[in-house]
Formats: structure tokens, C-alpha cells, sequence
């Protein structure tokens, strides 16, 4: 009787000294003495140390297609409840950072490969001969922010610390034209489309061609990443690559310069220009690009200041972030009455509130559907088709690759097109749910960073020998 107070006691204080919450703290100790904490253990690092894993239940049988003899055979009825959990995919850093870290690896190489090529992934190394720039296309201004010019001081007449609250937020949010900039949001997609028609114009004018003659000589190829800036605006950073006129794999002609790539980026920027018409109390506009346009050559083997991996790097980072660095949410508000349980700074709320407002003049675009995104429908990331691999490629790959080890585990023919071949396999899964309990969620965090860690730590060290080749020869 007399130690029945001292559990709670001992929880607290354990959980006050990691930083736990006591109740989770609880559940961690549940879980970690369950008899098959291990094949969990095994679940969520086979996932990555998933968030929020996909639970699945069912069998597979793998039988000798001559004898019928059963040569494998799996059920989840021997697992951890009864469940086998697989990753969530999730590209957003806000709902699960290792799928997302996973999906900023993929986005990496993929972009990466279209600047410097790789053989593995259909792309010549002589792309790197190309003509290939990083451009930026920015939204215009809807009304003056606070921000941090080169002058050190805002026209607030403070000067913001880079962690300013106030940063990207309205002067003066009566005057704002909050509605202009979701709607400039929404349409981004069509923006970004009738850039690549214009640019396509630009090339063929100053090489004195015409449209249909230029695709005979020249192809451009891009892969483009989606970044809010902190005012709520969507702006778009492209690696934008000349090829010859079946892709990487063929030489531009001679005139395919970056200065003409440069010049012909800036002039279809200039002429975009999607027209609104009037809907309700709100008035026709034209939506167009920013003035701000920037223009970089991408060097290689680090000759120029944007080097071929700071560029693949860059658009990684932001290929798993969506409009969160604006204080929004990361799903999608069912009623604007959701807003008052909501702590959103007020520049981001006024932004969903004019979603909400021009959802019934324009409802082919659902606003008030993509409020949370500020307007914005459009992918975070894409590609043309022959500027790289293509992201379901690579996780083909890692999914063949593990497919085959563990059909060499079981002692089975590592041949994965085996369709004709000597086994049949049989397999039937429904799905049982998703997610973590607290204690199963701080666990799989804690397996999700020992990887992310280990990893990192195994690429510096291949790094450091390539360095160190490198220096040697």
C-alpha cells in the first residue's frame, strides 16, 4: 500500500529530467516492456522513424509455380498488434520529418542529376557543357512590409532582428491587397505555364527561328521548386537547362549561350500576363510576375559562386516545406469559425480570410478550399520530362533493392521480373489505421534521428575520402 505514491513521484521526476511528458513518459515504459518491443523496434526503423506509418493487415504466400509447394509465407498476425506499419510518404516536414527527409534526398538527386548527370539516372555527365542558370520569379508587391533592406532600417523606422515576428508582415493592413495576393497565389500554376510558352518565344526569336524550328535544334528543361516567402507570396526557383533536340543527350547548337538563356528568362518573365475578369465587388486585374527577377549561371566543379550542389541542395530544402513559415496550418480549414482556436499572426489570418471572401466570386478556383495553403494549388515541386529522372523512379529503385534482399533473406531468386518464371505469389492487405500512440510517437523520433544521424556521419566520412582522393591525385 505504502508504494503506490511513489511511482507518480518517480515518473515526474524522471520525466522532468529528459524532458518527457509524464503521461507519454508512461507510455514509453508500456511499450518498451511489451514482449515484441523488438519486431516494433524493427517496423519503425524499416520505415525511417515514420511519424505517422500506415498500418496494414494481411498475408502473402510465395508458391513453386510447378509443385505448388509453399516456399514463403507472412502474415501480420504474428506482429506487434497485429499490424505491420509502412513509411506515410509524407513530403511535408510539418507531418513527418523523416518521410520528408527521405522525399528532400530523392528531390536532391533528382535535381542534381539534371545539372551535372549521372549515368544511373539516364543523364549524360556532358549536361554539365550546357547552358544551365538558377532563376527566381517572385510575386510583386501587394503593399509595403516589414522587412530588412540594405539599409539596416525598415520604413517602420526599426531595425528587425533576422527573427522578427513583425518580418513580411503589412505596414498597413487596411491598406494591404490581401485579396491580389491569394489570387496571385492561386493562379502561380498558370503563371509558371505561360512563362515556359514565352521562354520558349524569347529563345526562338533571338536565334532568329521560328517555334517549330527551334524544337528541330533546341530543347529547354527545367525542374522547379515552390517557396512562400514570409509575406505569404508563393515564388518559384528553377534550374533551367538548353539541350540539343532529343534532350541531355544531344549538344545545343552553337548560339545557346547562358547570356542568351539569361536575356530570354528576364524577357518572358516581362510578358506574362494572366487577365481576371471582374466577379462580384471585386475588380478585373491583371496578374504578373515581380520585377524582381533573378538570373544565376550554375558553375561546375565549384568554378562559380553557385556551385552544381548548393543549387540541388537549395531546392531539396524548400521541396518539403509548404506555407507553414508563414504561421499557417498544415491541413485544410473546414469553416472559417476554425480561425478564433487558431494562433495565427494576423497578417497570415487576414490572407485565409480573403480566401474565404473571393471563394463565391470565383469558384472554379476553391479558395476557401486551399486557405491553409494562402490560395496556393499548385505542386511544390515539378520537372519537365527529359530534365532528369523522375521521383517514382527513384523510389522504384530503393524499393527493387529491398525486394531483392529480402527475397535473398528467404533464400528465393533475387529476379523480381519473375511473372513467367518459377514462383507465383499470392497476397491480400486491407488497411488497419495509422499513427503512434505518445509513447510509440517519441520512440519512433528517437529512432528516426539515431538514422538521420548515422547517415549524415556516413556521408561526411565518404566526403572526406573523396577530399582526401581528390587532394592525393
Amino acid at each position: 500500500m505504502t508504494r503506490l505514491p511513489i511511482a507518480p513521484v518517480a515518473v515526474a521526476d524522471v520525466s522532468a529530467a529528459v524532458g518527457v511528458a509524464p503521461l507519454t513518459l508512461v507510455d514509453v515504459l508500456r511499450v518498451a516492456n511489451t514482449p515484441d518491443f523488438d519486431r516494433w523496434q524493427e517496423q519503425i526503423r524499416r520505415t525511417g522513424g515514420c511519424s505517422d506509418p500506415i498500418h496494414l493487415q494481411g498475408w502473402t504466400i510465395t508458391k513453386d509455380r510447378a509443385t505448388t509447394e509453399t516456399l514463403y509465407a507472412y502474415s501480420t498476425e504474428s506482429e506487434p498488434g497485429g499490424r505491420l506499419r509502412v513509411a506515410c510518404g509524407n513530403r511535408r516536414a510539418s507531418r513527418c520529418p523523416s518521410c520528408a527527409w527521405t522525399y528532400a534526398g530523392d528531390t536532391y538527386h533528382l535535381i542534381r542529376a539534371g545539372i551535372t548527370g549521372d549515368k544511373h539516372k539516364d543523364v549524360p555527365s556532358s549536361v554539365r557543357d550546357h547552358p544551365r542558370v538558377f532563376a527566381t520569379l517572385t510575386a510583386p508587391s501587394f503593399g509595403p512590409v516589414h522587412n530588412r533592406p540594405d539599409t539596416g532600417r525598415c520604413r517602420c523606422g526599426a531595425q528587425h532582428p533576422e527573427n522578427d515576428t513583425a518580418l513580411g508582415t503589412a505596414l498597413s493592413p487596411d491598406r494591404y491587397d490581401y485579396a491580389g495576393a491569394v489570387l496571385w497565389n492561386n493562379h502561380a500554376g498558370q503563371l509558371w505555364q505561360r512563362f515556359t510558352i514565352y521562354l520558349r518565344r524569347e529563345i526562338a526569336a533571338r536565334a532568329g527561328l521560328t517555334q517549330s524550328a527551334l524544337k528541330e535544334v533546341c530543347r529547354v528543361s527545367f525542374g522547379k521548386v515552390a517557396e512562400f516567402q514570409k509575406r505569404g507570396a508563393v515564388h518559384f526557383h528553377a534550374v533551367v537547362r538548353m539541350d540539343g533536340p532529343d534532350g541531355p543527350d544531344t549538344s545545343p547548337p552553337a548560339w545557346a549561350t547562358v547570356a542568351l538563356l539569361d536575356d530570354a528568362i528576364r524577357a518572358a518573365a516581362a510578358r506574362v500576363s494572366v487577365p481576371l475578369a471582374a466577379a462580384g465587388d471585386f475588380p478585373a486585374r491583371a496578374l504578373r510576375w515581380g520585377s524582381q527577377v533573378d538570373v544565376q549561371p550554375i558553375g561546375a566543379l565549384g568554378s562559380e559562386e553557385l556551385t552544381e550542389q548548393a543549387v540541388a541542395s537549395y531546392v531539396a530544402k524548400y521541396a518539403t516545406k509548404a506555407a507553414e513559415t508563414t504561421g499557417t496550418v498544415d491541413r485544410r480549414v473546414g469553416e472559417l469559425s476554425e480561425l478564433d482556436k487558431l494562433p495565427l499572426p494576423g497578417h497570415t489570418r487576414r490572407l485565409i480570410e480573403a480566401c474565404w471572401d473571393l471563394d463565391d466570386a470565383y469558384p472554379e478556383r476553391m479558395l476557401a478550399h486551399w486557405s491553409h495553403m494562402l490560395g496556393f494549388r499548385g505542386h511544390f515541386s515539378t520537372k519537365s520530362r527529359r530534365y532528369s529522372t523522375t521521383l517514382g523512379a527513384l523510389r522504384q529503385v530503393r524499393a527493387d533493392y529491398r525486394a531483392r534482399q529480402e527475397r535473398r533473406e528467404r533464400g528465393l531468386s533475387e529476379d523480381l521480373d519473375d511473372s513467367e518464371g518459377s514462383t507465383l505469389v499470392l497476397a491480400h492487405w486491407t488497411y488497419a489505421g495509422h499513427g503512434h500512440t505518445p509513447g510509440e510517437s517519441w520512440l519512433a523520433a528517437s529512432i528516426a534521428n539515431d538514422i538521420r544521424t548515422n547517415r549524415e556521419t556516413a556521408r561526411e566520412a565518404l566526403q572526406d575520402q573523396l577530399d582526401w582522393e581528390e587532394a592525393a591525385a
